[in-house]
């Protein structure tokens, strides 16, 4: 599993309409590359969002799972791109002060990732989280200037 921590200035009220809306995952998913669709009820428990993943031509379609969501509180999405498996995606937000301690969990739940535990891809998914929470964080903080 890796788990990285953010302190973003911004309210968990704040974050979770970016959150709240799939079409945005692209400006802060590392290796995001397009939204396919959306389904109107994101990001009600069972919701998908289906994406396009990857780095120049080679790409895989993803989907994500709404498992559990709580409103300004936690989203927790499972991701399936095959063949790769599958991986739990949890987001926490918690009130601190006037902003938000974002806390990303990511495990995989089935495929490959579950036999590759250890420090070299423990190491990768630290680095591509970390970069999303810091976009994520920028856009958060971006826009709470705009309505402030």
């Amino acid at each position: 599993m890796a788990r990285n921590r953010c302190l973003i200035l911004s309210s968990p009220s704040e974050v979770w309409d970016l959150l709240s809306d799939g079409h945005r995952y692209r400006e802060w998913v590392t290796g995001t590359q397009q939204v396919l669709a959306v389904d109107p009820h994101w990001p009600d428990v069972g919701a998908r969002l289906r994406v396009r993943v990857g780095a120049g031509p080679l790409t895989l379609d993803d989907t994500c799972v709404v498992r559990i969501s709580e409103p300004r509180r936690r989203l927790q999405l499972e991701a399936k791109a095959d063949p790769f498996g599958a991986a739990r995606i949890a987001m926490k937000l918690t009130p601190w002060g006037e902003h938000t301690l974002f806390t990303l969990d990511w495990h995989p739940l089935r495929g490959p990732g579950t036999r590759m535990h250890g420090l070299p891809v423990e190491y990768f998914v630290r680095l591509r989280n970390g970069m999303m929470l810091t976009k994520l964080a920028r856009i958060a903080v971006r826009e709470h200037a705009v309505s402030v």
